[in-house]
């Protein structure tokens, strides 16, 4: 095996990636909100699901089809709908990752104050916490993309065994009596189905990880599409078999106040010493959902580079063969948004921007699927499963634009005006004297 070969990653560590950035500390908190409407939430996940694997299948073929370079969504939607639009991915795609980050990283330091009270008591101590954890894997993930994989391995294994000890031990302590009333909101079941599905669909962005840093993955027609696929069912396996867990254990009217439903799950089932492992599997989650994020957060910078969209200093690669340079700008930016957070009075700041990151991700799910529609019939790849290529592009696309309405209409409006914001950047990147910079 070569030098170049060797320092790639496989199906495993690449399936590692997908799993770990989805299962981050949203899952934790998911059966609170679900609560309020009962058993008819396992509806909801059902939709979200099924909307989650027409997304995978996406991903999967476009991954077969554009091989040529990396970058995910960007690459894309570059192959499909051209330069322009392909910026406006690359540029929303970047800020939903660094605004995500911040926010995993605020999810991280609050799950650490579970074992160190005094980060609760001193915001400046917790603001030392979430940089040092950010620097931290920032030096890793410069060391090389397969080092990082090692981590997000690790730690992606660390973090479902708490999740999978619930979800299974968990599954004799059920009292069917807990179900029941199926629907135990105030509106229809249509409208409860569809407000649980929007709940939940936030909690398989992540699936298109694998896609992004494809360069760096050995044999990448075979191995993404595969780890997508794994990945995403994996994800949805534990999610649901967890939701059903914890709804079945804890009744509705406790689960609805609950600060921690999976910590409250173990201690039916263990005891309260319990809160303590699940907290710390909350804490493993959440660093291998930064870990990962990191990983991808210089590789869009990286492939728009190249394509003389972004700086060209962001195209540069150092001796590990990973962008050191958009990987450590990213999280420079990252920081200023801790600063952010940990400033009362620009609390709201921080939050819009954790709500346009949404947004921005799902962007780029609605702009690959139409690449992939544009793409099979400009290749004439339409073959015997037309049928069955044009369904998975048209789910694909409506159930992203759905998604996307369902964010509300103040994500929908940051996310365009963080869109709006990068036209004159393009305009400005243009011009080839600004490229050389």
């Amino acid at each position: 095996m070569t030098k170049k070969s060797s320092t790639k990653i496989g199906l495993v560590i690449t399936t590692a990636l997908v799993v770990g950035n989805m299962v981050a500390s949203g899952i934790y908190m998911l059966p609170v909100s679900l609560a309020h409407y009962g058993a008819i939430s396992l509806l909801g996940w059902l939709g979200s699901s099924v909307g989650a694997i027409f997304l995978a299948l996406l991903f999967s073929r476009l991954s077969k089809i554009v091989t040529s370079s990396s970058g995910g969504p960007y690459a894309y939607t570059k192959a499909g709908l051209g330069e322009f639009a392909a910026f406006l991915v690359a540029w929303g795609y970047w800020i939903s990752i660094w605004c995500t980050n911040a926010a995993i990283t605020v999810a991280f330091v609050s799950y650490l104050a579970v074992f160190f009270p005094v980060l609760l008591m001193h915001s400046y101590y917790s603001l030392y916490c979430a940089l040092a954890a950010v620097w931290i894997l920032t030096f890793v993930n410069t060391r090389g993309v397969r080092q990082a994989g090692i981590v997000q391995l690790i730690t992606t294994i660390l973090k479902l065994t708490p999740l999978l000890l619930i979800a299974l031990i968990g599954f004799f302590y059920i009292k069917v009596e807990n179900f029941v009333p199926f629907n135990t909101s105030d509106v229809s079941n249509l409208l409860a189905i569809t407000s649980t599905a929007t709940l939940t669909l936030f909690a398989f962005l992540g699936l298109e990880s694998a896609t992004i840093p494809s360069g760096n993955i050995r044999n990448p027609e075979v191995t993404i599409s595969r780890a997508t696929l794994i990945g995403t069912g994996i994800t949805i396996g534990i999610y649901v078999m967890g939701s059903v867990t914890v709804m079945g254990i804890i009744p509705a009217n406790v689960l609805i106040n609950s600060t921690a439903p999976f910590a409250d799950a173990a201690s039916y089932i263990w005891g309260n010493s319990a809160r303590y492992w699940v907290a710390a599997g909350a804490l493993v989650s959440t660093f291998g959902a930064l870990n990962g994020w990191i990983l991808l957060q210089g590789q869009i910078p990286l492939a728009a580079s190249k394509d003389k969209l972004f700086p060209k200093f962001l195209s540069k690669e150092n001796k590990n063969g990973t962008p050191a340079s958009g990987i450590i700008i990213s999280s420079l930016l990252i920081s200023f948004l801790l600063f952010f957070n940990f400033s009362r009075s620009l609390g709201n700041t921080f939050t819009r921007l954790i709500l346009l990151a949404t947004v921005t991700s799902l962007l780029s799910f609605l702009f690959s699927a139409a690449s992939y529609a544009i793409i099979i019939f400009k290749k004439d790849l339409m073959q015997k499963n037309s049928f069955w290529q044009v369904s998975i592009a048209a789910i694909a696309f409506f159930y992203s634009l759905w998604a996307i309405i369902g964010c509300g209409q103040e994500s929908v409006y940051w996310g365009f005006i963080a869109l709006m914001l990068g036209i004159p950047f393009y305009a400005w990147m243009k011009r080839s004297s600004i490229y050389s910079l």
